[in-house]
């Protein structure tokens, strides 16, 4: 039950190895006093068997699939979300937990051409967005795109990648509202969890590949994090008040985890109501809840630093439940594109695998 991140979710490569390497200008030597430490813990012996034959054919199929969809410009998406800087980052992040890397392994390329389009759409603010494309906040993209890169700065150690992802992180510390959270647009207005959960999950990684992070972001992140949540363990949307639902409230816990809260009492009530969501195994109809990929994507995260008894009945069950709904081509369908749907699939089925580096344990 112990994890070297998240986040989502995180142990970079050189974690928690001394004082950071590089620094934003005018910050001080980073002291470690940003994030509290992360649980370290090995992986179970029978935590590998988990993915069956079954499922790495299911996986080598889907990897297959994403791959040949990338754009030429290194992009991933389709439809109304063709170029999405979101959708590539996570397929870029589904490629990563396979084993390869930035320009290393089978999809190592293909890693490389996600993280050029990554970078050719970061303003000189810091600011990764793709004018006029298709979003469901921009500040998602975001969020997304500086995890990717905290990802493989952690990996590959690029000079380019530190630039780009330091300016990000600033963007990301700027605009925190004053509840603790982030919402849509890059100004520190309103928040919401579901926006929260990304900006943290990528300032963990950061932190994590060696950016400095300043503990007071963290501290008021994980103040909002429990303001939202409900009575009943769940978490609401919005501070201003609404009812728990599953997908915001895998995100609300794994924000908790991404902040180093383990053991308070808000994740033993989170995960009383996530448990009431197992999934039923091989159910191939249409998803129960809206945002069904997003949800899972974060509960899996969640039952994974938890460990024990609720990763091992969660992940058979939504495995399962992912076989029983991938199409003979190999991708995943959701209403925002197959791609969405297949990157998102691919990161919960390969979590066993350990190899990226905010899912270690």
């Amino acid at each position: 039950m112990h994890f070297h991140l998240l986040v989502l979710p995180c142990l970079a490569t050189g974690l928690l190895t001394g004082p950071a390497s590089g620094l934003l200008p005018g910050q001080p030597p980073d002291q470690g006093g940003d994030f509290a430490e992360v649980r370290t813990g090995e992986v179970a012996d029978h935590v590998a068997a988990m993915i069956t034959s079954e499922t790495e054919e299911a996986i080598r199929n889907g990897l297959q699939w994403l791959a040949q969809q990338q754009a030429a410009d290194g992009s991933f998406g389709s439809g109304s979300y063709q170029s999405n800087l979101a959708v590539t980052s996570l397929a870029g992040l589904a490629f990563m937990a396979s084993g390869s890397s930035p320009g290393r392994g089978p999809y190592g390329e293909v890693i490389d051409k996600a993280l050029k389009f990554v970078l050719d759409n970061t303003t000189a603010s810091g600011f990764i967005t793709v004018p006029n494309s298709m979003t469901h906040g921009p500040m998602y993209s975001h969020g997304f795109a500086t995890l990717f890169l905290a990802e493989a700065y952690g990996q590959s150690r690029r000079p380019e990648l530190r630039e780009k992802l330091q300016k990000a992180v600033r963007l990301i510390i700027d605009t925190q509202n004053h509840e603790g959270g982030w919402r849509y647009q890059p100004a520190p207005r309103d928040a919401d969890i579901s926006v929260t959960v990304c900006q943290i999950n990528a300032l963990r990684a950061a932190r994590n590949a060696g950016i400095f992070v300043p503990k007071e972001t963290v501290e008021n992140c994980i103040k909002y994090c429990k303001d939202s949540q409900n009575p009943d363990g769940g978490f609401r949307y919005m501070l201003q008040g609404g009812g728990s639902a599953f997908p915001r409230s895998a995100a609300g816990i794994v924000a908790l985890y991404s902040a180093a809260v383990y053991d308070q009492a808000e994740i033993d009530r989170g995960f009383d109501y996530l448990n009431k969501y197992l999934p039923s195994g091989r159910d191939g109809g249409p998803p129960k809840f809206p945002h069904y990929f997003y949800g899972h994507y974060y509960a899996a995260q969640a039952m994974w630093i938890r460990g024990g008894k609720d990763w091992d009945d969660w992940y058979p069950a939504i495995r399962d439940e992912l076989l029983a709904k991938q199409m003979a081509q190999g991708y995943w369908m959701d209403t925002v594109c197959r791609e969405y749907g297949t990157a998102m699939a691919l990161i919960v089925l390969q979590m066993p695998n350990n190899t990226l580096p905010i899912f270690q344990r």
